[in-house]
């Protein structure tokens, strides 16, 4: 099944999933960049890509709080969601009984310091290639591709490119095309370049109400990537490259390099 949206013009809303249990830094949707949680700074940022309406998604009434303090719109989520997805689509049918959103845009939020221009690149992409589901890629160096953090794209191009002033958007796509696989490994090997995946995603609504209700596929669970069930089930993944990818915060080290950058460290 190839899910295609029909109608010319996309509604899309902004969900951000966040919860304080991550395994490598609990509690890191609290952790106080300059003076802010790090949700409100990704918050912050979503908003300034003036596309959409925000959505903060949690299981935790401190991280609902936090978003709530700062003028923002969150939603109360179940606590045994296997993945952001998942949540996702819970807190998309939870504010949007009516089904007026068609397209949701699943940004991360452990990126405190996302470029507005990726949601709305996103968005985009998603309205120029009617695709499934949409997501954004970088060139990887060397050593990116050699980390098993980095999660790698294997991308066909397209030729052409999207035209500029789309419906979407008023910003040029470099290029759209569609990823064949993702992988923790240096794919695709060779003299090919290698492509960091960007996991922000561009769900056409009925593609995520079908891909939530799918069990984990045996390459997604051999990989440890959720994105690969999607593939397995036939949906199209397009895909757009952007010049660089957000830092994400995984890490104590990550969260101390950020925080120099913001200027709270």
């Amino acid at each position: 099944m190839n899910c295609r949206i029909m109608s010319s013009t996309l509604s899309p809303v902004i969900i951000i999933p966040a919860r304080m249990a991550a395994s490598r830094l609990p509690g890191k949707p609290l952790a106080d960049i300059a003076g802010k949680p790090m949700i409100q700074h990704v918050w912050e940022r979503a908003m300034a890509a003036n596309i959409a309406p925000v959505w903060v998604a949690s299981d935790d009434d401190a991280i609902i709080a936090a978003v709530q303090a700062a003028g923002g719109n969150a939603v109360k989520t179940r606590a045994d969601h296997p993945s952001g997805s998942d949540r996702t689509f819970e807190a998309v049918e939870r504010i949007d009984p009516d089904r007026h959103f068609d397209m949701i845009l699943n940004l991360q939020g452990d990126l405190p310091e996302l470029d507005p221009m990726i949601p709305a690149t996103l968005l985009a992409t998603a309205q120029h290639s009617r695709a499934a589901l949409s997501t954004l890629v970088t060139l990887a160096d060397e050593t990116e591709a050699a980390r098993a953090q980095i999660v790698k794209a294997v991308v066909s191009w397209r030729d052409d490119t999207a035209p500029p002033g789309n419906d979407a958007s008023h910003n040029d796509i470099p290029r759209i095309g569609t990823a064949l696989y993702f992988s923790r490994a240096p794919v695709p090997t060779g003299d090919a370049p290698k492509y960091h995946h960007v996991g922000v995603y561009g769900w056409q609504r009925a593609a995520l109400a079908r891909f939530v209700d799918l069990p984990p596929s045996p390459l997604e669970m051999a990989e440890r990537l959720e994105q690969l069930r999607a593939l397995e089930a036939g949906m199209t993944v397009a895909v757009a490259e952007i010049a660089e990818a957000p830092a994400g915060v995984d890490t104590e080290e990550d969260l101390a390099a950020t925080r120099q950058r913001l200027g709270g460290g």
